[in-house]
């Protein structure tokens, strides 16, 4: 099986970075509407649009972070803001993007909603990404 270009047994193999970012982004799958506006932002392209077939309008697409990938920057939260300027730019409109620390990425994956059907086939992988994060993060 192929996940955003590289084989999972590749990807569980291969060590992406030299070090775990402190956060990680997790997007809600029950808030995203897949308008994209993290994916034209993140500087490592670590954030996929996944669609669907089941011809909902709002469940139809969503985003989804590789979390070997993600740097932890923030940016598809919002964008940096100078300090002097009161105003915080938010990327998602939906605030259906949060920033966990990367010890309890495992939790916060087995909340992330979506269909049914994507939750049942994808959990095992997402939670077996979160843990490898979370046990290299501990490692550090």
């Amino acid at each position: 099986m192929v996940d955003n270009g590289i084989e999972q047994s590749q990807a569980a193999t291969e060590p992406r970075r030299k070090r775990i970012p402190k956060t990680i982004a997790v997007i809600h799958a029950d808030y995203c509407t897949g308008c994209e506006a993290c994916i034209a932002v993140c500087p490592v392209d670590c954030i996929a649009l996944l669609e669907t077939n089941l011809r909902v309008k709002g469940v139809d697409a969503w985003c989804e972070v590789d979390l070997d990938r993600c740097i932890g920057c923030g940016f598809c939260v919002r964008v940096p803001k100078k300090r002097d300027d009161p105003y915080e730019l938010k990327i998602c409109p939906w605030d259906a993007i949060e920033m966990v620390p990367a010890e309890l990425l495992p939790q916060a994956i087995t909340k992330i909603g979506g269909p049914a059907s994507y939750a049942a086939e994808n959990q095992p992988r997402l939670l077996a990404a979160a843990q490898r994060v979370a046990a290299a993060r501990a490692a550090q």
